[in-house]
């Protein structure tokens, strides 16, 4: 332990590091048609989980591939179930794919049943969300200490359905209720150890923090009325695509200074406590800068592609195509690969090592009380998050 009581934290990782993993991980995916991109994000996270420091002492990724594999196999099957019988169900209330949708009516109703299937799903994503979590806190370990997370994904998913509506309804006013509640359910079950985590704090303070959404969709609404009600083209555009910006802006200040506030209010154990400050402008600067690089890079590689397919074309003319489309599928692959592991270091490497690096832990002596927690039973291993396509961050 360090003389002061403090633990600030550290980012280890590099760029070249990550890349190198990155591509590997991308190409191994490409050759097993998607089936390696369970080990391959095990793989990432044992990397990441590895370059977080605090105290001289890293974090640990117990998670392997297997376990997500299986149970990306588990939630495949129960899906199919599910919606097999929402599909079932429709059909006997009359809902079904038996009509026109060239029609009006049948677009209509095509609209519907693509709805009624998004509303079906909607308690299996925050369900899924829940274990998610619960999967990297019951797979992650610091100093030798286990982290937890008590089993209430059911719970979570009926309080996110009913805040959600809550949002939905007041046009976004209680996003700042719904936010904290649901975050506070997550901390006020997880675990370092045997000490628990306790999430304190007032949801009406996390309105400082939505203040640029708000401002936000007023200047588009706004910009809606003015630029209708005096026939103004230049003033509707200008305006709606001010106040989109604005929005963009605003939901990446809700991100940061709700998670500081959060951060700031909660507490582990009965000492325990934790400042963070992440700024907006250093995350948007991060996101410019990363989506300028890449989008440098790819130009680039359009180019090549451009020239290579014009120099093909003059070469073998129209009469056997094959080469030059086997040319561009190539130069497609080596993009598509290139973007995902630039995405990794430009963007999502760099926010992260932001976010840890402005971390701290307060009171840090209190540490050495605290003793192992025993290892989760039932832990889902994300299959659900997996299936649904929502558990593709870090």
């Amino acid at each position: 332990m360090s003389v002061s009581s403090d633990i600030h934290g550290q980012y280890r990782g590099s760029r070249g590091a990550l890349f190198a993993l990155a591509l590997k991980v991308a190409l191994l995916t490409l050759i097993t048609l998607g089936l390696y991109r369970f080990w391959g994000k095990t793989r990432i996270r044992k990397y990441i989980w590895s370059s977080t420091v605090g105290d001289g002492d890293a974090f640990e990724y117990t998670g392997t591939g297997l376990e997500k594999f299986l149970g990306f196999l588990v939630a495949v099957v129960v899906l199919a179930l599910y919606l097999g019988i929402v599909q079932m169900l429709l059909f006997f209330g009359g809902l079904n794919y038996g009509f026109d949708p060239a029609t009006p009516e049948g677009a209509l109703a095509l609209n519907a049943l693509i709805y009624i299937n998004l509303l079906a799903l909607a308690p299996l994503i925050f369900y899924a969300t829940y274990r998610a979590r619960r999967y990297k806190m019951a797979r992650t370990r610091w100093r030798g200490v286990r982290f937890g997370m008590e089993k209430g994904a059911w719970g979570y998913a009926l309080r996110a359905i009913g805040y959600t509506l809550l949002t939905v309804v007041t046009l976004g006013a209680l996003l700042p209720l719904s936010s904290f509640k649901l975050e506070k359910y997550m901390a006020d079950r997880s675990y370092f150890g045997d000490a628990r985590f306790e999430q304190h704090g007032k949801w009406t303070a996390l309105y400082g923090a939505a203040k640029h959404l708000f401002f936000g969709l007023a200047v588009v609404l706004l910009s809606v009325g003015a630029g209708a009600a005096l026939q103004a083209p230049v003033l509707l555009g200008g305006g709606v695509l001010l106040g989109y910006i604005w929005l963009a802006v605003g939901v990446v200040y809700y991100r940061v200074h709700a998670f500081r506030y959060m951060a700031a209010h909660r507490t582990l154990g009965d000492e325990i406590t934790f400042t963070a400050q992440p700024t907006t402008g250093e995350v948007i600067k991060i996101y410019i800068f990363g989506t300028l690089i890449i989008s440098l890079i790819l130009g680039v590689l359009i180019f090549i592609g451009v020239a290579l397919f014009t120099a093909a074309m003059s070469m073998v003319g129209t009469t056997s195509m094959a080469p030059v489309f086997t040319l561009m599928g190539v130069l497609y692959v080596v993009a598509l690969l290139l973007s995902g592991a630039m995405a990794l270091i430009f963007i999502t490497q760099p926010t992260i090592a932001h976010f840890i690096t402005t971390f701290t832990v307060h009171r840090a002596e209190a540490l050495n009380a605290i003793q192992q927690r025993a290892t989760e039973t039932g832990v889902d291993a994300e299959g659900f998050a997996d299936a649904l396509d929502i558990g593709g961050a870090i």
